[in-house]
């Protein structure tokens, strides 16, 4: 019987360094993952080797169903080709051409039987277009990763790190006097502020992107307040404009695990690096003081 093969592709901007990063990365995976909005990977391992394994899960928001997706490498040339072989053996081959400030990405994939040929190509191809996405959105930026684990319950820790008083509290270590305005709920603006040494507001203007109570909160970074005066387009924003900031709440052996995902430029990697431990750490005593 002769199988069937589909092929979708995507043109990224973006040097073919940053589109296999994007595509690779075990965290990169859970950003771009799914084919619909309503639809996200909480998690992935890449063990990207001859012989390792690719492991992600899928699931819909509203927790009405989910599957893991594993296949087994059986090539790996760095920056240029990956193929793997799904569990029921169907062959799955993506290369990379190197296009300079761009990247030509080709998955060619054996079809399944169950379900017609258009609707896997539909799905498929909607996923490589988020992956097209998020490469794009990242090629300025380096995503870092913070967690802590909390000796308290998933609904404690969450409350008290979006809370008002208490956001205060364990923002100060990024800046005193560190406050927000607006909500967290999916959809809502938000504004990151403090106030600046002549008095005026400075931060940050973002979008909830997703918000799932005691689970987890995504940002969008779509501006800066400079001054008490909002920036949301022009060479000001150009280095953060679709940076995401998420949060990520799970249960763990001793209460909790927080996970902060950021999205940093050159600039402000250093100030991360230093600033987001001490701002959990602080989450930390504050969760398990009370």
């Amino acid at each position: 019987m002769t199988t069937t093969k589909i092929t979708i592709k995507a043109e990224v901007n973006a040097p073919v360094q940053k589109a296999w990063f994007a595509y690779t990365d075990p965290y990169a995976i859970t950003q771009w993952n799914f084919a619909s909005d309503d639809w996200h990977c909480p998690k992935a391992e890449n063990d990207l080797r001859v012989g390792g394994k690719l492991k992600s899960r899928m699931e819909a928001k509203d927790g009405s169903f989910g599957f893991d997706f594993e296949a087994v490498y059986d090539e790996v040339v760095d920056q240029k080709r990956i193929s793997y072989v799904l569990g029921d053996g169907r062959k799955v081959i993506t290369t990379f051409e190197d296009k300079g400030e761009k990247t030509l990405i080709t998955t060619t994939f054996d079809a399944e039987g169950e379900h017609p040929v258009e609707m896997q190509e539909q799905g498929w191809q909607a996923i490589l277009n988020n992956y097209k996405a998020y490469a794009e959105r990242i090629v300025n930026l380096e995503p870092l990763h913070f967690s802590v684990e909390i000796k308290a319950s998933v609904e404690k820790v969450f409350d008290t790190m979006l809370a008002d008083k208490t956001y205060r509290e364990w923002t100060a270590e990024f800046n005193p006097g560190s406050f927000y305005r607006g909500s967290w709920s999916k959809g809502s603006r938000i504004l990151f502020l403090g106030v600046n040494q002549a008095g005026k507001e400075e931060g940050m203007v973002g979008t909830i992107r997703e918000s799932i109570p005691n689970k987890f909160v995504s940002i969008e970074h779509q501006g800066l307040v400079s001054n008490g005066v909002e920036i949301t387009s022009g060479p000001a924003i150009k280095g953060w404009a679709g940076a995401h900031e998420n949060y990520t709440f799970a249960q763990s052996g001793k209460g909790t695990m927080v996970t902060v995902d950021v999205d940093s430029n050159n600039e402000y990697k250093g100030y991360f690096s230093d600033a987001w431990p001490r701002a959990l750490n602080k989450l930390k005593q504050i969760c398990e003081a009370n």
